[in-house]
């Protein structure tokens, strides 16, 4: 591969890492080529796009960026190294992940480091804890729902009072009519 060819991948990559949010980087070796072709084929379905690079590439890309990544040097960027980017949530890959390693009965397929909202998470025991993040719409929506409680809260009070007030009115009322 030519100087040229390397810079090129370099561009692109830092790019991609500039535009996606979420990515993750994976390992894996020992996979049959029919394994691969199984995990390409899911991330196809679900939108995520997985290249394979070296991990020196990688590591001179994420060097153009703003966030930083140096934590990924001794571990993440280490042996066969593929990236999975997904535009749009940060769950998708864990979920594959997970989801490829119960169908293919194995471990082959792990979780090296991820990327989520410019969040670093090191080490393949970080799976369970990027399965359970919440997408930031996830989070707006239970903002909202928090700030709406009090109101609804407030809003009901008034309508039952005022009802229970509207009762006693007319009990009285009615007592004295009597």
């Amino acid at each position: 591969m030519t100087r040229e060819e390397k810079g090129a991948i370099i561009e692109e990559l830092s790019e991609k890492f500039k535009t996606v949010p979420y990515f993750y980087i994976t390992d894996a070796s020992g996979m049959t080529v029919a394994e691969v072709n199984k995990l390409r084929r899911m991330c196809f379905d679900r939108g995520i796009e997985y290249v394979v690079v070296k991990n020196t590439l990688i590591r001179k890309a994420l060097e153009t960026l703003d966030t930083d990544y140096t934590s990924f040097d001794g571990t993440v960027l280490k042996g066969f190294s593929g990236v999975m980017f997904h535009a749009e949530s940060g769950k998708v890959p864990a979920k594959l992940i997970k989801e490829y390693r119960k169908e293919a009965g194995n471990d082959k397929l792990k979780l090296k480091g991820a990327s989520v909202d410019y969040s670093v998470f090191v080490g393949a025991d970080q799976l369970e804890t990027l399965l359970t993040l919440k997408t930031k719409n996830e989070l707006i929506a239970d903002v909202i729902a928090l700030l709406q409680s009090p109101a609804k809260n407030v809003i009901s009070g008034l309508q039952g009072g005022g009802n229970k007030l509207a009762g006693i009115l007319k009990t009285l009322s009615e007592r004295e009519a009597a």
